[in-house]
């Protein structure tokens, strides 16, 4: 069992950086991949970036490559979402997940990961 609290969120404007975090409860985070997948009123989730358990790899959705970094400290039981050069776009409710499993097609699946957090906002102003 695998809990996950997102925090990090808030107001930002066009260009700037922000850094959400994911803290896991469980004795048994870093045998999980983690991912970032963000939600915009009125659309489907979507993938934003995943890393295995032990870090080292990374996917990425298209939209963010280049401008956002996952990264995860297993000591820390958190998983990172380094956010530069935001966009309006980007504004969204931003959830983290577990998955015991990783791969490229495979991680970019919400349906695929078994633990959710409830999510932090972003909202990028023009």
């Amino acid at each position: 069992q695998v809990q996950l609290v997102e925090s990090g969120g808030g107001l930002v404007q066009t260009g700037d950086s922000l850094r959400l975090s994911c803290a896991a409860s469980g004795r048994t985070f870093s045998s999980y991949a983690m991912g970032w997948f963000r939600q915009a009123p009125g659309k489907e989730r979507e993938f934003v970036a995943a890393t295995p358990w032990s870090g080292g790899i990374t996917y990425y959705g298209d939209s963010v490559k280049g401008r956002f970094t996952i990264s995860r400290d297993n000591a820390k039981n958190t998983v990172y979402l380094q956010m530069n050069s935001v966009k309006p776009e980007d504004t969204a409710v931003y959830y983290c997940a577990a998955s015991r499993y990783f791969g490229d097609m495979y991680s970019r699946a919400p349906s695929n990961y078994e633990y959710w957090g409830q999510g932090t906002q972003v909202t990028v102003s023009s």
